[in-house]
């Protein structure tokens, strides 16, 4: 059996070597299982340790993906296993958020460059992952997005931090539409930092190869930048979320959901088909989830990184047990009905009052949060 992650260490025109994992499931584009979860996370563990690694490339198996999210089919079936109704009970879940949480986190505060491939699909799972690298190619192939509404969660893995921190109304508008992006606009918002060819891949990794690494990271940061702006294609046309950001601003800034509601709505007429696309997938999303992912985006803006992670993390096991998680994944994934009967039906039914159920901790009263020492000095 294949493995589905793959590492390897290439030598350099040093001393120092460059390590490389390739998530290898190209058939399910490359989605994050648990299993690849903990290996990624001993691999990084090990290349960190190993003073011979002088940076980590991360990419995914095939042209069409590097990682198009997380294991819903899993989540699933231990929501379905989960008799007890209470999120706790649900072993599966908590393992897995849990994993991958830490892993992202560790890939943020990772003490040696990590050069993420976002070539392709880049959702979900797979923009936690990316987001949290020092140095995040995208190319002309890329669709990056984050697309949980349409299955009754909210943009996890960091995804909030990411989504709040960007100019007013932006947020709001990927995380309500799951709106897709290219390259152009990823590098634009902060989204990612060089853009590349999608079939340059093999000609950087030679010229990382014939180069002779420092020891220091600065150097070694400084010298990855250079050779990725060396490969900068010379023209790159304007992304969507570029050409329409004063309209997306007017009409999904402020704080009252309701009211950017109606303003994505009245994007349904609009002759630009990336914006009617958007209204669409909004309109036929969760509304427990639009306000679930609204309410988020002000919460999280002035946390830390570690603290929007624990946040998530209460968040994503009540949607386990509550909410339209499991609704979602059944009418996109499993019966594939597109049909999903999402409770509440309404965005006024979804208010203030009733999402306040997501953000209660789950575990025995007086336990401490798992991921209590995310962050924290060993």
């Amino acid at each position: 059996m294949t493995a589905s992650v793959l590492s390897s260490v290439l030598d350099t025109a040093g001393s120092q070597k460059i390590g490389v994992i390739t998530l290898n499931r190209p058939q399910t584009l490359n989605g994050l299982t648990l299993e690849m979860c903990h290996s990624l996370t001993e691999v990084l563990d090990q290349w960190e340790a190993d003073a011979s690694i002088a940076l980590v490339v991360l990419r995914g198996s095939g042209d069409r993906a590097f990682c198009a999210g997380g294991d819903l089919h899993g989540m699933y079936q231990s929501m379905l296993d989960n008799a007890s109704g209470n999120a706790w009970d649900n072993a599966y879940t908590r393992e897995f958020f849990d994993v991958e949480y830490r892993l992202d986190y560790q890939i943020h505060t990772y003490s040696k460059p990590i050069l993420c491939w976002g070539s392709g699909i880049v959702m979900g799972g797979g923009v936690g992952l990316m987001m949290g690298a020092s140095h995040r190619v995208v190319t002309n192939t890329t669709r990056f997005a984050m697309p949980e509404i349409s299955i009754g969660l909210f943009p996890d893995v960091g995804g909030t931090w990411m989504l709040s921190r960007l100019p007013d109304g932006i947020g709001n508008f990927l995380a309500l539409t799951g709106a897709q992006l290219g390259a152009a606009d990823c590098e634009a918002y902060g989204l990612a930092d060089h853009i590349l060819d999608a079939d340059g891949y093999d000609a950087l990794l030679a010229d990382l190869q014939a180069i002779d690494w420092a020891t220091e990271r600065t150097n070694n940061d400084s010298t990855l930048r250079k050779v990725l702006q060396a490969r900068r294609p010379e023209k790159v046309a304007s992304g969507p979320l570029q050409q329409h950001q004063s309209l997306i601003r007017q009409l999904c800034g402020g704080r009252n959901l309701a009211n950017i509601a109606a303003g994505i709505n009245s994007l349904a007429d609009h002759d630009d088909s990336w914006l009617q696309r958007a209204a669409k997938t909004f309109s036929a999303g969760s509304p427990g989830s639009a306000r679930l992912s609204f309410t988020l985006l002000q919460r999280v803006r002035f946390m830390s990184l570690a603290d929007v992670f624990r946040q998530e993390y209460i968040v994503s096991l009540q949607c386990g047990v509550q909410g339209d998680l499991q609704e979602g994944i059944r009418a996109l994934l499993i019966d594939k009905d597109k049909s999903p009967a999402w409770r509440p039906a309404t965005l006024e039914q979804a208010d203030r009052d009733w999402v306040e159920r997501f953000f209660i901790p789950p575990w025995p009263q007086g336990d401490a949060h798992p991921l209590a020492d995310l962050g924290t000095t060993p």
